[in-house]
């Protein structure tokens, strides 16, 4: 029995990261979310050793001692410290797994969708540096919608707008793809002027030349979904509605699209291979 346990332990030990700007979570096949927590390191100077990662190091900031610094790896939704991210993914990684060492997970990580080759290395040898076995890459956009439950298998058009800590993916998807995506590096303040504007702009133009016309049409019967923390914007989705004359809704857990979306990954492997893009 121990040892059967101990077989299964080894499969179940897959996960879904969403590798946010303010907060990564990870999602456990088998167990759902079992992290979240602000994508936070604090490092000692003289050291160089991680003194906290997550939510102790938020606890820190601005309350260390001089020798403590605390460090947000991620810029923009991309991996603007390396060693650190890997630090921080490493830890993720093993509270996932109550800190069991010789774990070596399958990882599906969402990331933004206009990431460079680089960032996209980046990701992926930060994870297999953290003990991964086999590392997909999948757009926030798309698991955002699979994850707010959106039907992206089927033929008509689904619009997503994920609104995160450093980057608001948008994106129409039909037939499990992406038909159009943009992803601007934006956030907090300046976001809300910002999105309506982006959004208005953008939107004139994908319903001008650039999206097919029967698109169009799904995306003003059904509107626009909201995801990622800024969807919590509190009247938001009214203002986007007044703005572009169409349906706007939220995801029933926001914060929790892009790993839920990504979870459904661990089980789907087919769906996995259509959307991964590494």
């Amino acid at each position: 029995m121990h040892n059967l346990r101990s077989l299964f332990s080894i499969f179940s030990s897959d996960l879904a990261i969403d590798l946010g700007t303010a907060n990564t979570l990870v999602y456990a096949r088998g167990k759902g979310i079992v992290v979240n927590e602000p994508s936070i390191v604090a490092i000692n100077k003289n050291t160089g050793e991680v003194e906290a990662v997550g939510k102790e190091a938020k606890e820190m900031l601005g309350r260390t001692p001089g020798n403590i610094v605390a460090i947000k790896p991620m810029k923009d939704g991309v991996i603007a410290d390396f060693k650190v991210t890997e630090k921080m993914l490493n830890y993720f990684i093993q509270k996932a797994h109550n800190r069991k060492m010789l774990v070596h997970p399958r990882i599906v990580i969402g990331v933004p969708s206009e990431i460079t080759q680089v960032e996209k290395r980046a990701v992926m040898d930060s994870a297999y540096r953290a003990k991964a076995s086999e590392v997909h890459l999948v757009e926030q956009a798309m698991v955002a919608a699979i994850g707010a439950g959106l039907p992206i298998t089927e033929p008509s058009g689904n619009m997503v707008v994920d609104i995160g800590g450093g980057t608001t993916d948008i994106a129409v998807i039909s037939l499990s793809g992406i038909v159009y995506s943009r992803s601007v590096r934006m956030a907090g303040n300046q976001m809300d002027e910002a999105v309506m504007n982006y959004l208005k702009r953008k939107y004139n133009l994908l319903i001008g030349e650039r999206t097919p016309p029967e698109l169009s049409a799904d995306i003003s019967d059904r509107g626009i979904v909201l995801t990622g923390g800024g969807a919590l914007l509190k009247n938001l989705d009214k203002r986007i509605r007044e703005e572009t004359g169409l349906p706007v809704s939220i995801a029933d857990d926001p914060l929790c699209s892009v790993v839920l979306g990504t979870g459904k990954m661990l089980s789907d492997f087919k769906l996995l291979r259509k959307i991964s893009i590494e």
